[in-house]
């Protein structure tokens, strides 16, 4: 079975965000807790603790691989919204996702109410469905320097999605797949927008960030930070 962990707040639930970690094109290896595409959605859960009223959750798949028509993580992904629907049955949600867990998030956006999708570095193929994404808000955040996928996939699927939802791509100068180097800006710019996308909070963190989360919300296409 997939592991989903789920963080309460003190406050009451007002939204709720789904963490998607990362994986690799096929394999049937089970993931384990320690695993590190796993292990690295810990700091964006951190990162959202900071705003009240978020309900945060993170999913660990059953295995490691997409597995091509399989879709094993979405299979998951999709398990897991049930789960968090029948807890949190009112509040709107929330799907950040990472490589493979982009992509996972692009493909369920259209569950009853998920209303943004955060995007960091995904795992784009040309032929991914933008249905999912109307009448959605989705932020795409990918580093210049990533070699494990391919920005201008994510810059060309942003600008396909535009035609149903409201889009942003962001490029974080200087940084890889991995999203160490200037790691801060990556949990800052999902957690400040998430906040900002289901809970109306002014943005907030460095001022860089704040000004890129503002010209989002303000409909800006294309950033760099």
């Amino acid at each position: 079975m997939p592991a989903l962990t789920v963080r309460r707040p003190a406050t009451p639930p007002r939204a709720v965000v789904l963490l998607l970690h990362g994986g690799q094109a096929r394999s049937h290896r089970p993931t384990r807790p320690w695993n590190a595409a796993a292990l690295r959605m810990i700091p964006f859960e951190r990162a959202l603790a900071r705003y009240d009223g978020l309900v945060i959750a993170r999913l660990r798949y059953r295995v490691r691989g997409w597995n091509g028509r399989e879709q094993s993580p979405v299979t998951d992904a999709r398990w897991a919204l049930a789960d968090l629907r029948a807890r949190f049955p009112e509040q709107p949600m929330v799907l950040v996702g990472h490589s493979m867990g982009g992509r996972t998030a692009l493909a369920i956006a259209d569950e009853p109410r998920v209303r943004a999708v955060v995007a960091l570095a995904p795992w784009i193929e040309q032929y991914d469905p933008i249905a999912p994404l109307a009448r959605r808000r989705l932020l795409i955040v990918h580093g210049d320097h990533d070699r494990i996928t391919d920005p201008a996939a994510s810059a060309a699927f942003a600008a396909r999605a535009r035609t149903v939802a409201d889009v942003s791509y962001v490029s974080v100068g200087g940084t890889e797949h991995a999203m160490l180097r200037r790691a801060a800006v990556w949990h800052e710019l999902a957690a400040t927008f998430t906040a900002a996308a289901v809970l109306d909070e002014t943005p907030t963190g460095t001022a860089d960030v704040r000004n890129v989360v503002a010209r989002v919300l303000a409909g800006e296409a294309s950033l760099v930070v």
